[in-house]
């Protein structure tokens, strides 16, 4: 029952989004605000506490590397699909591999941690796994797929500049230090950090409504595949390895399920179209897995409870 609600609050919230889309009060102008504020804002207070008291044990553990699994065997699989089945091109499959495997671990992973997963923390690991490891990597195979040359340094600085990233770091520094944070430090960080989660599920509703029917420009047998991918084949190797391989526990085993099943992260189209590469994949991948993540990771659940 605690999980319907969990996910019944976020749904109605969404839900919101895309009714005031929907009638006309707000639109790409306020749902770009709302996304610049939680970005630059909301998320960054939010990740910071949200790591700052996660369990260490949780964040570098086996649950990170069941997660880290279905990213390289979902990624893998469809780079052998586009290259080999589709003929694409190096930049449009590595634009459609980063869409089946790079998750939406702020805009949906937080809030589905805290209220279908009981506990923030949930999403530290995949936070810290994307934006400082997966990140850096898919920007420099980017490059190197676009025949310019790789910056070592735009790399190493690309996870820094990002406003997610210090903010996770910062609260990672603070948790292994085992610094306690005063009222004066906690309270402030609390209340800016608690407009991220209702801002960004009410962007993501408006995102869903002004965003253009997937499909009509054809390869809907490739767009089938990516959201086959994301939504199935990822969730069931974070379970198998989570579970039968390394023996988690009941509780990491359907964190790592469920957090598998999240949609594809919107920052895949913004590269798609930094890089001018894969933006239909990545535009129509947001579109679809975002459309039926909720139900797959619905599923997940049933499945495991």
């Amino acid at each position: 029952m605690a999980v319907l609600q969990g996910f019944s609050l976020i749904a109605v919230v969404v839900g919101v989004g895309w009714l005031v889309a929907h009638v006309g009060l707000f639109g790409p102008a306020e749902q770009k605000m709302l996304g610049t504020l939680t970005f630059r804002v909301g998320s960054p207070a939010l990740l910071f506490l949200v790591v700052a008291d996660a369990d260490v044990a949780v964040v570098f553990s086996g649950f990170l590397v069941a997660s880290l699994a279905a990213v390289v065997v979902t990624a893998a699989g469809y780079l052998l699909l586009a290259r080999l089945v589709w003929r694409r091109d190096w930049t449009h499959s590595l634009m459609g591999g980063m869409s089946v495997s790079y998750v939406n671990s702020n805009n949906l992973g937080v809030p589905i941690a805290i209220y279908v997963l009981g506990d923030a923390g949930w999403a530290a690991p995949i936070l810290l796994l994307q934006l400082v490891l997966l990140q850096p990597v898919w920007l420099a195979a980017l490059d190197a797929s676009g025949g310019g040359r790789v910056s070592l340094g735009r790399v190493l600085r690309s996870p820094l500049t990002n406003p997610l990233t210090v903010g996770t770091l910062l609260g990672l520094a603070v948790n292994l230090a085992g610094l306690p944070l005063p009222p004066l430090v906690r309270d402030p960080v609390e209340t800016i950090g608690g407009l991220a989660i209702p801002c960004m599920l009410i962007a993501f509703g408006i995102s869903l409504r002004l965003s253009p029917v997937p499909g009509r420009a054809g390869g809907r047998g490739e767009l089938l595949a990516t959201a086959a991918l994301k939504l199935l084949l990822m969730p069931a190797v974070a379970v198998l390895v989570a579970g039968p391989v390394l023996g988690l526990s009941d509780r990491e085993v359907l964190a790592a399920g469920v957090l598998a099943a999240l949609p594809t992260a919107q920052n895949v189209f913004i590269l798609a179209v930094a890089y001018g590469r894969g933006v239909q994949v990545a535009r129509e991948a947001v579109f679809v897995t975002t459309a039926l993540a909720m139900p797959a990771m619905l599923a997940v659940v049933v499945l495991l409870t």
